[in-house]
């Protein structure tokens, strides 16, 4: 097989060996059997960080850098819990946070506790523009 990451899409196709889900299970487990007899449940459903990594690797490849970003990113959220991202994504929104502190003291959560670099990153720059733009004033 080629090495070009263009190659490999759709993944589901031309490189299904390469996708598996958290608990292990191949494309080829994945059948309307398996789902009646209970043996898929819903966390063979969820995404790995290594699909998403093929994915962003397919984008670059076709340059796509953006989507490419866009992949890593969610291969970060993964590992972080829905409340958290929820809270984050509130936290985010315009008139939510009370100070650029505040972004940044979540920025560095997402670092420390998931390894989440390329979210934290996106968040202090959130943080810096906020400040720029006096958005941390409560506005409702």
């Amino acid at each position: 097989m080629s090495t070009d990451a263009r190659n490999l899409y759709p993944l589901s196709e031309k490189a299904p060996h390469l996708v598996r889900s958290k608990t292990g299970l191949g494309l080829e487990d994945f059948t309307v059997d398996a789902v009646l007899e209970g043996r898929i449940s819903a966390q063979d459903l969820a995404i790995t960080p290594e699909a998403l990594r093929l994915q962003a690797d397919i984008a670059r490849a076709t340059n796509r850098d953006r989507l490419a970003e866009n992949f890593e990113r969610a291969a970060e959220l993964v590992a972080v819990p829905q409340d958290m991202l929820l809270d984050t994504y509130e936290l985010l929104r315009p008139g939510r946070a009370k100070s650029a502190t505040e972004l940044r003291e979540r920025a560095a959560l997402m670092r420390r506790d998931y390894g989440a670099t390329r979210i934290a990153a996106l968040i202090e720059e959130a943080a810096d523009v906020c400040e720029r733009r006096g958005l941390f004033t409560k506005r409702f």
